[in-house]
């Protein structure tokens, strides 16, 4: 069937003193003349309950009529002239609701021109709004942390404790709202995931998630939202330069002070973000500052106590892409001394399988790790200690540590009394310790990982 086959049809029948009344008239049109157009929601396929929305038909088409089909049971339709927009397509704006549960609210539309009206283009991709009710809300979780790097692979979890049949993800500004069967990992507890793929700019955004029973068009409340930023990309291809991070008065200093990180960039750079290793927060923003050619914010964190120690790297980003940053600073360790509660490690003897050789500094403040050596069978001051494999050390420890990747490192304190410890390389999660020893000083201890080797402490 073609073009020449759409129209409006009408019928008679004949009698023996002559023809009938029409019948009514019968429209018949022809779909797929033309390419379809778009169809999209302002300002989200996302509506509370109860409230509007809405539906934008364009096309570059040049089309002067739109048609908007509401599919399903109390399917409906309705026709709107299409307007010139900016953009130099032509559309059509809709306004839908209030919506209520109970049906699915799905939609498609089609263009076509006033003289032939049963010629319509193709049908636009459907749109299914997702209507947010008042049910528990979701959790949205994800284990990377809020920045991205460009190129990693990316699941978001939407969970909750009320059991759903299925979770929707949406993201602010975009129109697709993909769905998930929930799955039961526990009892009371349904979960999705949404896998996105390796990250680039276009996963940058703010999300949320909402949980769904059954085939029913009312959904959850949203979920607090996520933001995910991306690191690595060139916004627009002007953010080239790595930024530097430092610190004044040092790296290292004692609670309450005040420690000011300074992030710089050759480049343009409208925001600073300052970011913290294994921090589940969003990182901290600054509007940057010109300083002679150089854009810097100062990041000021007063008084300084034993939660601020640990691995801060910072970030450029444009106002033009929020969620797209440069590439990282090199990282830059803080640590908070002093504040370190006294531990006494013990291990009962070849229980573990020793691997290290460690050296043990007494009497003298060393900055960064202990290095390994040779074996002296008595310590001195000033003088390194080695720890042959399975044996017991006794001396005084200070320092800084240098973690690595899987590490996690206890807080260092003032020099230590005399104590005991084994050093080694452990498969567990952690050193076994006992309970704060009063005749003890603090004692830096390296907890390790299933796969990584601890250092000297």
């Amino acid at each position: 069937m073609g073009q020449d086959h759409a129209g409006s049809y009408r019928c008679y029948y004949s009698t023996p003193t002559g023809w009938s009344e029409p019948s009514d008239p019968l429209e018949l049109v022809v779909t797929g003349s033309y390419s379809k157009p778009s169809l999209s929601a302002l300002p989200s396929p996302v509506v509370t309950l109860g409230g509007s929305v809405t539906l934008q038909c364009g096309s570059h088409q040049g089309f002067n009529r739109f048609l908007l089909t509401k599919e399903g049971e109390d399917e409906s339709s309705q026709t709107l002239d299409g307007q010139r927009a900016p953009n130099w397509q032509t559309q059509a704006l809709f306004s839908v609701g209030p919506v209520t549960p109970g049906h699915r609210w799905m939609f498609r539309c089609y263009g076509f021109y006033r003289d032939t009206p049963q010629v319509w283009s193709a049908p636009s991709d459907p749109l299914e709004l997702l209507v947010s009710g008042l049910s528990g809300k979701p959790s949205l979780l994800t284990s990377q942390g809020p920045v991205i790097t460009s190129g990693q692979n990316l699941t978001l979890q939407c969970r909750s404790d009320v059991s759903y049949a299925r979770f929707a993800l949406s993201k602010e500004g975009g129109q697709d709202l993909p769905q998930r069967p929930a799955r039961r990992p526990q009892e009371g507890l349904s979960q999705a995931d949404f896998p996105l793929g390796p990250v680039s700019t276009v996963q940058g955004g703010r999300y949320r998630c909402y949980g769904g029973h059954g085939l029913s068009s009312e959904w959850s409340a949203p979920s607090e939202p996520l933001e995910l930023l991306v690191a690595g990309e060139e916004p627009a291809g002007r953010l080239r330069d790595r930024p530097s991070l430092s610190v004044r008065p040092g790296p290292s200093v004692a609670p309450g002070e005040t420690v000011t990180l300074l992030c710089q960039s050759g480049d343009r750079t409208d925001t600073f973000l300052l970011s913290k290793e294994g921090a589940s927060h969003r990182p901290l923003r600054l509007r940057s500052q010109d300083q002679d050619g150089r854009y810097q914010a100062e990041f000021s964190l007063s008084p300084v106590t034993s939660a601020h120690g640990g691995t801060y790297r910072c970030y450029g980003s444009l106002s033009t892409d929020p969620y797209l940053l440069s590439q990282p600073s090199e990282p830059l360790a803080l640590v908070v001394a002093g504040e370190a509660q006294s531990v006494r490690l013990t291990q009962q003897l070849g229980a573990l399988p020793w691997e290290r050789r460690a050296v043990v500094e007494e009497w003298a403040l060393k900055e960064g790790p202990l290095r390994e050596g040779p074996w002296s069978p008595r310590p001195a001051p000033s003088s390194h200690t080695a720890v042959p494999e399975g044996q017991v050390v006794s001396g005084r420890v200070s320092g800084r540590p240098q973690g690595r990747a899987g590490q996690r490192w206890v807080r260092w304190g003032p020099p230590v009394s005399p104590v005991y410890a084994f050093l080694g390389s452990f498969p567990g999660p952690s050193l076994p310790a006992t309970d704060p020893d009063p005749d003890l000083g603090s004692l830096g201890a390296l907890c390790s990982g299933e796969t990584a080797h601890p250092r000297a402490f």
